[in-house]
């Protein structure tokens, strides 16, 4: 069973930080992708940033490049999301999501690649 928890949200003012975590538990996260999501209110689920535990590879929505970054500690079965520079068109719920066990390459922008959800942790950028 793979289960995910989230934690980190909070309320930031416009450009300050936030680091969101993920911790996970269950088996064979070497060969899983994780990714993180967002939403806001009325709009659609959407991409923020990708983390292979095998390659180490990463990949971000073109709207957080340069300000977030995906990482993950294999001691501590975490994933990481830094947040930088925040917007205030950054808040949302932000959900953690992890595949199945795969070889060969998935599409990690699709929210239908990932197995797993966490609950979400909010985020709110006050202007």
């Amino acid at each position: 069973q793979v289960q995910l928890v989230e934690s980190g949200g909070g309320l930031v003012q416009t450009g300050g930080s936030l680091r969101l975590s993920c911790a996970t538990s269950g088996r064979s996260f070497s060969r899983r992708a994780m990714g993180w999501f967002r939403q806001a209110p009325g709009k659609e689920r959407e991409f923020v940033a990708a983390f292979t535990w095998s390659a180490r590879s990463t990949d971000y929505a073109d709207f957080v490049k340069g300000r977030f970054t995906i990482s993950g500690e294999n001691a501590k079965n975490t994933v990481y999301l830094q947040m930088n520079s925040l917007e205030v068109e950054d808040t949302a719920a932000y959900y953690c999501a992890a595949t199945d066990p795969y070889v060969g390459s998935v599409v990690l922008r699709e929210a239908r690649t990932y197995a797993y959800w966490g609950q979400g942790t909010q985020v709110t950028v006050s202007s």
